[in-house]
């Protein structure tokens, strides 16, 4: 997507590790313009797959997942991080292991929000090593709900995830993919 690679090239930082930070305009500080017009493309790709809910890990996920959610006109669900004392005692877990903390964490979702009826989206920032997808797949299965597909901000091909997940089957969508990045230089996929 020419437009978000725009957005990248212009306000996007390349830090030490692979690490870009986009955190001006899409997960920290969110520019809602330039967050709606990614989740409007989210939806023209997906418009017609029967999407239900929207599922995201927290919190980098949440403003993309949140504006792909009013597109299509259906909840969003955010696996949380953490058990709060208002969380049902019945929920589908799953790990994930954050590429930028290099830290474990085990993600929840209340089976109260997901079940067989739903058809769902996950919706996510960034993909790297493909662990995120992995969790929310994961929890999709264990809920017994139908997974439409996965769609994603930014990928990182150089790093693998995104590949793999297709090769097992899972639709990515990416709208946009990064193949190489250096200390001073992002090259995108091309189309």
């Amino acid at each position: 997507m020419q437009f978000l690679e725009e957005q990248i090239l212009k306000y996007g930082k390349i830090c030490p590790h692979s690490v870009l930070k986009v955190d001006s305009f899409l997960n920290h500080q969110v520019n809602v313009s330039i967050v709606t017009e990614l989740a409007n493309a989210i939806y023209e790709h997906y418009k017609d797959s029967g999407v239900t809910k929207i599922l995201t890990v927290e919190s980098s996920g949440i403003p993309l997942a949140c504006m792909t959610a009013a597109a299509f006109k259906v909840p969003f669900i955010f696996a949380k991080k953490k058990r709060t004392i208002n969380l049902s005692e019945q929920v589908f877990k799953s790990a994930v292991h954050s590429y930028t903390t290099g830290k474990y964490s085990e993600i929840m979702v209340s089976a109260e929000y997901l079940g067989r009826e739903d058809n769902v989206l996950i919706v996510d920032d960034f993909l790297a090593k493909g662990s995120a997808l992995r969790a929310l797949i994961e929890i999709v299965e264990d809920s017994g709900a139908t997974l439409v597909g996965t769609a994603v901000a930014i990928e990182k091909g150089f790093q693998g995830g995104g590949d793999m997940l297709r090769k097992e089957g899972f639709k990515v969508y990416s709208l946009s993919i990064i193949d190489k990045m250096t200390e001073s230089k992002i090259i995108f996929r091309e189309d």
